[in-house]
């Protein structure tokens, strides 16, 4: 299948999906959902491209792997905290700014859908890659993406934890990776589409690979990353976060300044 007709299909099928979930969020009045789904659709994204697509047996394997692995596990730890706790603060503002919009929700549901063909981009490119034998690049990609699942997985059950004892409540969690960075979670999924990079490395689309970790570091540190999240933290957290803001690095893990 050629490249960019698997793209569309992975838009038509996420389209689809996204519909059918936005009519569950607004029946059950959780907007949560929406991450649940998209996480999920890249996992799915990522198994479709790597029996599709025309590159070699091991490209399409680590593809398939990388993206369904990453994506299943952020889709079931999104879906923990979305069946045990309230609806999100920031989607908790939009539903108030927004005035509960059934339509302009649909629309945000739809943008999800574009995004992960966008973000299935690099699924496509690695998995073109006619290499057949697990050289230097391969290697890297699998050390990477091992760094990467188990460094936001390590952050995310730090976060629960600390979520989930009472005593923290209004505080914010400076616990092991967030001592160093504000968000290790975004930090650890921004470098997890290196991988790919790496897959596609020497073959003729690596330059589409690019779009993975380039994008999503646009969309996390300028769009609908740290600037929604700090917004709501802002909110429930105040001057705590703000002390936070002033000594921890946004992004980069980094040791953390200290105020007198």
């Amino acid at each position: 299948m050629s490249p960019w007709l698997s793209v569309a299909w992975v838009w038509l099928g996420s389209a689809v999906a996204m519909a059918a979930l936005w009519a569950f969020s607004m029946r059950v009045r959780n907007i949560g959902y929406v991450d649940v789904g998209w996480a999920g659709l890249m996992a799915a994204a990522a198994l479709f491209i790597g029996l599709t697509a025309d590159g070699s047996p091991l490209a399409r394997g680590l593809v398939a792997m990388f993206g369904s692995v990453w994506g299943a596990r952020l889709c079931l730890h999104l879906l923990h905290r979305v069946l045990n706790e309230d609806e999100d603060g920031r989607y908790q503002a939009l539903r108030a700014e927004w005035s509960g919009s059934p339509v302009r929700f649909f629309v945000f549901f739809q943008v999800q859908a574009v995004v992960v063909a966008l973000f299935s981009i690099p699924f496509v490119a690695a998995a073109s890659n006619s290499e057949d034998g697990f050289g230097a690049w391969m290697l890297a990609a699998v050390l990477v993406w091992l760094l990467s699942i188990g460094g936001e997985a390590l952050a995310d059950r730090q976060l629960a934890a600390f979520r989930a004892d009472p005593g923290n409540r209004g505080r914010t969690c400076r616990v092991g990776l967030w001592a160093w960075s504000r968000h290790p979670n975004y930090f650890f999924e921004w470098l997890h589409w290196f991988s790919y990079v790496l897959v596609a490395a020497g073959g003729g689309m690596v330059w589409a690979s690019l779009v993975g970790p380039v994008v999503m570091f646009a969309f996390l540190y300028r769009v609908s990353g740290i600037p929604w999240t700090e917004a709501q933290s802002l909110r429930s957290r105040g001057d705590d976060y703000r002390r936070y803001q002033q000594e921890v690095s946004a992004f980069f893990p980094w040791p953390p300044r200290r105020n007198p």
